[in-house]
């Protein structure tokens, strides 16, 4: 299975991990970051009272690190229970030529197959970092699409899958997002990523009053 890399540039801005809120961001603009947006990709009850996001690149280590050691915990605790819902935004980095294919890949994928997608290339981005072929990393990712290779490709090289990965880059960036990993917990910045310092983070939002 081939996979064509993105011919269009994207102009995309390089970010780094660790994470930081850039304080300096208009109040308004941090504020529409909590806002669930249509294009989102969610795991988890739509309707679920506390919204976890999460800005991730394919291409960040500290990212596949928390998808593999973190996540599955975190989503038999509190996703599954219906208590959380993980809203997914890409924020490709460096090498761009690699971390835009990916989240155009992953976007492309039939929406219930995003987060397959999405754990396939972190899963394998650990190879990838050590010479790794890169067309056999988007290929092993592009088996769990559950979309034919020839639409997969369109619409990766689509304008409208450029423009909605450009429009969520240039959301958060105005929003203050300067790094991957990066969580927000009903809309507020929660700087230690780990099981342990999100539960906490989950645990002091007051329950809502009906």
């Amino acid at each position: 299975m081939i996979i064509r890399p993105l011919l269009v540039a994207f102009g995309l801005m390089a970010f780094v991990a660790p994470p930081a809120w850039a304080q300096t961001a208009p109040e308004q603009a941090r504020a529409a970051l909590a806002v669930v947006q249509a294009q989102d990709r969610v795991l988890g009850r739509f309707d679920a009272p506390i919204t976890v996001i999460e800005y991730a690149s394919f291409t960040c280590p500290h990212c596949a690190t928390w998808h593999q050691t973190v996540l599955p915990a975190f989503k038999a605790r509190f996703i599954d229970s219906g208590q959380v819902r993980l809203v997914f935004r890409d924020l490709p980095t460096a090498p761009q030529g690699l971390s835009v294919p990916a989240a155009a890949m992953a976007r492309c994928a039939a929406p219930e197959a995003y987060f397959e997608v999405a754990q396939a290339l972190m899963d394998g981005q650990a190879a990838l970092r050590a010479g790794g072929d890169p067309n056999a990393w988007m290929s092993r990712a592009a088996q769990t699409a559950r979309r034919p290779v020839t639409e997969l490709q369109a619409c990766m090289n689509d304008a409208a899958t450029q423009s909605a990965l450009n429009a969520g880059v240039e959301a958060a960036v105005a929003g203050g997002v300067t790094g991957t990993p990066m969580f927000l917990v009903n809309g507020r910045l929660v700087e230690d990523s780990s099981l342990e310092g999100l539960a906490r983070a989950i645990d002091d939002i007051p329950p809502t009053v009906e």
